[in-house]
């Protein structure tokens, strides 16, 4: 399967997503899938500018990537689904739950009614039952914010 990583990260297009996880990955394709990025062509050639020439990147509304993971998961490239929201993630899985198994929690930051669950991880309440409801369908979720820390497992994030 060639969706090597769908990660949930309200900063989307990142340093640390292009380099620790491209590298670690050996990413060849980054998905933005983002409702406001997706009608904004100013954020995304913001965000290509975060991005080697040498990956390609798509952007597209969560609906959009959501029809298309079954494509991506079955060509050659590697690549990885970045989405802001858990609510998207929810989205992905519902759409294809074998490609979007396993979601990485990897920077949810703090804002107002958000408790902290990892130093990179800020959740609300419900956001926690979310993510606990999609675990109970199937979903594979942890939280990880560096390819080489010790990905941690929902129930974790108590």
């Amino acid at each position: 399967m060639s969706v090597v990583l769908c990660r949930v990260d309200d900063r989307l297009i990142h340093g640390q997503v292009v380099v620790g996880w491209g590298q670690a990955l050996k990413l060849e394709r980054i998905v933005l899938a983002d409702d406001e990025v997706a009608r904004s062509d100013w954020e995304q050639d913001l965000y290509r500018m975060a991005v080697p020439a040498e990956f390609e990147v798509v952007f597209a509304t969560v609906a959009a990537a959501a029809g298309r993971l079954a494509e991506w998961a079955g060509d050659a490239q590697r690549t990885a689904v970045l989405v802001g929201s858990i609510e998207a993630a929810a989205q992905l899985y519902h759409a294809a739950p074998v490609v979007a198994r396993q979601i990485n929690l990897g920077g949810i930051h703090h804002r107002p009614g958000r408790t902290e669950r990892l130093p990179y991880v800020y959740l609300t309440d419900e956001e926690q039952r979310q993510l606990q409801r999609l675990e109970g369908e199937g979903a594979q979720i942890t939280g990880q914010d560096v390819p080489t820390s010790a990905p941690v497992p929902l129930e974790a994030l108590g």
